[in-house]
């Protein structure tokens, strides 16, 4: 298949735009249409990176996304550490497995965000562990959205 090399744009908000905050056990899935970005759902992390991402790539295909927005987790100061790494070599890999354009976005807080909105709307730590992964990914695509949608396609 291949990633796509192109810049991703606006125009690519005609479509469903697939928001992915990569995590070491749960991959939270958010769905962005119009201009909204909604909590979608969590995948489980599949024994190697090869299956879970061909999990993920019958998803993208199954929303007919038409772009894929990774969550890049950067340090409060904006530097990357282990995790960033693992995000990036995650968002290439995706790369080579769909045919609508992989970016990274910032994903600083956004867990903290999704966490603290549940625990504000009383749900309790159960709940909150099973949906903050999707809700994270909801704030990251969002963010994306409103940042005007842009970016090179990885």
């Amino acid at each position: 298949m291949g990633g796509c090399d192109k810049p991703v744009t606006s125009a690519h908000l005609g479509g469903r735009v697939i928001g992915i905050d990569p995590g070491s056990r749960r991959f939270g899935i958010a769905v962005g249409v119009s201009g909204v970005a909604s909590p979608l759902t969590v995948v489980q992390r599949e024994k190697s990176l090869e299956l879970t991402i061909e999990r993920l790539a019958k998803l993208i295909s199954e929303e007919e996304a038409t772009a894929v927005v990774v969550g890049l987790p950067l340090h409060l100061d904006g530097s990357e550490g282990s995790s960033s790494k693992a995000a990036r070599k995650f968002a290439r890999t995706l790369a080579n497995f769909v045919a609508v354009p992989v970016m990274l976005h910032d994903e600083r807080l956004t867990t903290v965000t999704a966490d603290r909105a549940m625990l504000d709307a009383g749900l309790r730590a159960e709940e909150r562990r099973r949906h903050v992964d999707k809700i994270a990914a909801a704030i990251m695509l969002q963010s994306w959205i409103d940042a005007g949608a842009n970016g090179d396609a990885i």
